[in-house]
Parts: structure tokens; C-alpha cells; sequence
């Protein structure tokens, strides 16, 4: 079959042991996405399987519409929204999920609680520059970090990466906090947590706050400006689940007005994200580039669910596949 594996920013896909899995087959990788979806038509069109690394190439009907030779869709870890499956059946066009881990998210919305409460980032960078115990040159952001032990984190959705980060929490001497549907608070109070009475509390009550829903219509938009107005002036607040969930330009009007104080994030709505987004440009921010699963090990695991749904694909033996009805089409 040939292949193309779309948007490996790094290189990386190449050097994994599950890459070995494909000899045999025609793999282009292509490292840039183009913008326009002429452009990316004409780049896929020859393909007759493609490996989608999460959400990073939307998958609109028009596009789907102008790949002729296209077969399979390999998607790493499920799929999110990006692809749409209806025009994809309708096409005859299968469409793979693979596996996924809470590891490497959870522990980077650890990380990044951490590097954000105690002000690593800018510490380090202005020592670099001669600076010493400096986090900022400018006196009103020159302030000393804290320590977790003693405050409160809040989570809103209590799934496989929400229970990793309140065992973080607690191992740090955090008093944890949830919100969500109610299976998730009656689980996390299951679990020996607390559940917050409402919605607002949780705002209020947190130190830090950490969201860890899933995006979907029902959540898109679902934190707003009000929500954010209610969190304390040195609270911080953390996304590395789908920047989508917040409602548009809701963040960055809240930290212009000191509620929260601090933010850490790793998603944005459009990625790769510009070098003069507004975000970038806000100094309390604390950004990273989409790492929640660009980690060693969860590639092996999200590259090798997928190139082995290709191999099963290419010899007439589908497995895992979202769409059935789209099998036998092409």
C-alpha cells in the first residue's frame, strides 16, 4: 500500500521500533502540513492509507471528497472530532482507532503545575541572562513561587488522566476537589476525595484548577468568563486537554484582569500556534507545544496500534474499525 503519515513535526515517527511494521509498503512522511485544502488534496491524493497523529489535519467532507485512491484512515489514538466519518463511510473510506495512555498527559499537567507554581521557566531563563533569583525584570511579576503541599486542586471530570493528577495531588499533601458529571464526583469521593457542592465553588475554592474533559458539543465553550472571574487572584489554571472547552478569548480577557493569576497551557485552537498569538504575548502564561502525548514511550504504543491496523487492513483482515459500513465500497 502507500502511505503517508501526515504531520510528524519532529521526525520522529521514523525511529520508533514500531515503524518496522510497515516495510514492505510505500511510507511517505511528510513533516509540514500544507494550509489550504487544495494543496493538501493534491499532497494525499496518490495514497491509498493515511496515519493521522491525533487531530493535528482536519478531515472535512470536501477534503475527503477529492482523495479517489484513499482507503483507510489509521488513526493514532480515537478519533476526536476532526475526521468527518459520515462523508468518510459515504466515500467508502475505513476509518481506524487505535490506543491511547493517561500517562504521558497526566504527568505533564503535573509538570506543568509544578514549573508554573514555582516559576522554573522564567528562573532559569533569566539566569541564562545574568539574572540571579530573577523571575521577572519587571518588579510587579518578580514574585517568589509556592509550594502545593497544603493547597487545593480542583479537577474538572475525574477520567483515567484526572484520577493520575489527583494522585500526584495527594501525594504532594494537596487537598483534592472535583467537579463533573456525577459518576465522576461520586467516583472521586469513592475514592476518597471530595466532590465540590457546585460549580462555582470549584472555581472559587481552587489554588489550581485543571480541566480534563473531553471535547465534544456539549462541552465546547463549557468554561466562560464568568467561571474564570470567580477563581482567586494567585490561582493558576491549566488546560492540556482541548483549548476548545474554554469559550473563545474568554482566558485571555480573565488574565488581563488578574483572575487567575497564572495560566499553563498545551493546547491552543489553532495549531501549530502563531509566533504573535495573543496568548504568547501575556507574560503569566506558561505554554508548551501540544506535548500531552509526545513522549518515547506513548508513540511506541499510539504508532503500533495504528501501523498494525494497516497491516491487517492491507491483508484483507480489518480490525477496529469505527465506520463498518464504509468496508467493501472501494
Amino acid at each position: 500500500m502507500k502511505i503517508a503519515i501526515l504531520d510528524d513535526y519532529q521526525d520522529a515517527v521514523r525511529g520508533l521500533d514500531a515503524f518496522r511494521l510497515l516495510d514492505g509498503h510505500k511510507v511517505k512522511i511528510f513533516t509540514h502540513s500544507p494550509r489550504g485544502l487544495g494543496q493538501l488534496a493534491i499532497r494525499l491524493a496518490p495514497f491509498d492509507a493515511l496515519v493521522l497523529i491525533r487531530e493535528r489535519t482536519v478531515f472535512p467532507a470536501a477534503l475527503l471528497a477529492r482523495l479517489p485512491n484513499l482507503k483507510l484512515i489509521s488513526q493514532t489514538g480515537k478519533v476526536s472530532g476532526h475526521i468527518d466519518v459520515a462523508a468518510a463511510t459515504g466515500h467508502g473510506i475505513a476509518i481506524a482507532e487505535g490506543v491511547g495512555s493517561p500517562i504521558a498527559p497526566a504527568e505533564l499537567t503535573w509538570a506543568l503545575i509544578m514549573a508554573a507554581s514555582r516559576k522554573i521557566v522564567p528562573y532559569a531563563s533569566n539566569l541564562k541572562d545574568g539574572l540571579w533569583q530573577t523571575a521577572s525584570v519587571n518588579p510587579v511579576l518578580n514574585g517568589v513561587g509556592r509550594v502545593l503541599h497544603g493547597r487545593t486542586l480542583g479537577l474538572w471530570s475525574y477520567g483515567k488522566i484526572g484520577k493520575l493528577v489527583a494522585g500526584y495531588a495527594r501525594a504532594f499533601g494537596m487537598r483534592v476537589v472535583v467537579w463533573g458529571s456525577e459518576a465522576s464526583r461520586a467516583a472521586a469521593v469513592a475514592d476518597g476525595l471530595e466532590a465540590a457542592p457546585s460549580r462555582e465553588a470549584l472555581f472559587e475554592q481552587a489554588d489550581v484548577l485543571s480541566l480534563h474533559l473531553r471535547l465534544a458539543d456539549a462541552t465546547r465553550g463549557i468554561v466562560t468568563a464568568a467561571d474564570l472571574a470567580r477563581m482567586k487572584p494567585d490561582a493558576l489554571f491549566v488546560n492540556t486537554s482541548r483549548a476548545e472547552l474554554v469559550a473563545p478569548d474568554a482566558l485571555e480577557g480573565a488574565l488581563k484582569q488578574g483572575r487567575p493569576g497564572t495560566a499553563a497551557l498545551d493546547v491552543f485552537t489553532s495549531e501549530p500556534l502563531a509566533q504573535d498569538a495573543p496568548l504568547l504575548r501575556i507574560p503569566t502564561v506558561l505554554a508548551t507545544p501540544h506535548l500531552g502525548y509526545v513522549e518515547q514511550d506513548s508513540y511506541e504504543l499510539y504508532f503500533k496500534a495504528a501501523f498494525e491496523n494497516i497491516v491487517k487492513f492491507a491483508q484483507g483482515e480489518p480490525a477496529n474499525i469505527l465506520n463498518p459500513a464504509s468496508l467493501g465500497k472501494r
